[in-house]
């Protein structure tokens, strides 16, 4: 039995509610146990200077934890973004990508934000899961105002972390089993079962290949929970 009581394949309790924020063209609070991010996203009418004149658009992503959201003040990045969080906002942003046809885009950058208000584990996945949402309703706000056509989202995204924990392999790790995790991937798949990310390491001994296959198999188990969830938020 896990620290929390669930089974080895189960996703900890998770809710989306879309339209949390009531001025960005999208938004959503998602709560993957008690991991907790507000993703929200603006539509700007124009790009980069590096893709001007490209004929495309951008999807970009930022992520912050907020001061309390951990058990220790973690401070604001005043001075300059830490590695961890730069590189986690490259990780949004290149699974979010893979949801949208940027030529179809336009002339126009899409910008996630994902501002972790209460963190145990999971929060880079939980934005991916979350910004999809938000992203979706900003677009097909979009849509419904004719400004792009509907094939603009080739697909949904979602995303879940696995690990091994005392020698099992567990699916959706809260922050107690990931702090001492033997093993810990992160992993982003699209709705058509294609894969956008795996980043996995070990955090002791190294692992069998068997291993890999074990935890991907168990993330695809989550990830396909995680697509109806996101469904029905956006049926809402």
């Amino acid at each position: 039995m896990r620290i929390d009581g669930r089974r080895n394949d189960e996703l900890r309790p998770v809710m989306i509610m879309p339209h949390y924020v009531q001025y960005p063209e999208g938004s959503v609070l998602i709560e993957m146990g008690a991991t907790r991010v507000i993703c929200n996203v603006t539509v700007e009418e124009r790009v980069p200077n590096w893709l001007f004149g490209q004929g495309q658009g951008w999807v970009t992503a930022e992520y912050a934890l907020l001061p309390r959201s951990t058990h220790e003040r973690t401070p604001r990045e005043t001075m300059g973004l830490r590695g961890r969080t730069q590189e986690i906002r490259r990780f949004i942003g290149r699974s979010l990508r893979a949801a949208v046809n940027l030529e179809k885009l336009g002339q126009r950058t899409l910008i996630v934000d994902c501002d972790v208000i209460q963190a145990d584990g999971g929060t880079r996945t939980a934005s991916v899961t979350g910004g999809y949402v938000a992203l979706a309703i900003a677009l097909n706000k979009l849509i419904r105002g004719g400004l792009l056509l509907p094939d603009v989202l080739t697909t949904a995204v979602a995303a879940v972390s696995v690990g091994v924990v005392n020698g099992q392999a567990v699916l959706d790790l809260c922050y107690d089993e990931d702090s001492v995790a033997e093993a810990d991937f992160n992993v982003v798949v699209t709705a058509r079962g294609e894969y956008v990310e795996v980043q996995g390491t070990a955090e002791g001994q190294p692992f069998a290949r068997q291993v890999i296959h074990e935890l991907l198999d168990l993330a695809e188990k989550g990830i396909e929970e995680l697509f109806k969830l996101q469904n029905q938020a956006l049926s809402r």
